[in-house]
């Protein structure tokens, strides 16, 4: 089993930055993949950024070239930094592993808002 921490949301302007981090434990060595995914209400969870194993990132169009996924290894930790934020990157944001066996985990979620 693993388990997922996120911090880092909070009030933004649009334009600004923010970075969260989420640091995973437990079943590390089975992680596949990490990622962020966020949702907001009367909507479906979306893929915001995703890091496979084999080191490919998937970005959704929306965020392409103002978001960047990264990793640290040695912290079992992912990261998105999100620059040049708009009022519709709103929403709860988790982070996300899937396992060898196709399990996935989430964290808590960690609300981002961006507003004027």
């Amino acid at each position: 089993q693993v388990q997922l921490v996120e911090s880092g949301g909070g009030l933004v302007q649009p334009g600004e930055s923010l970075t969260l981090s989420c640091l995973a434990s437990g079943s590390i060595v089975s992680i596949v993949s990490m990622g962020w995914y966020r949702q907001v209400p009367g909507k479906e969870r979306e893929l915001v950024a995703r890091l496979t194993r084999g080191g490919n990132i998937d970005y959704a169009d929306s965020v392409k070239g103002r978001f960047t996924l990264s990793r640290n290894d040695l912290k079992n930790a992912v990261y998105l930094q999100m620059n040049r934020l708009k009022p519709e990157d709103t929403a709860v944001y988790y982070c996300n592993a899937r396992t060898q066996q196709n399990i996935d985990s989430w964290g808590q979620g960690t609300r981002v808002t961006v507003s004027s």
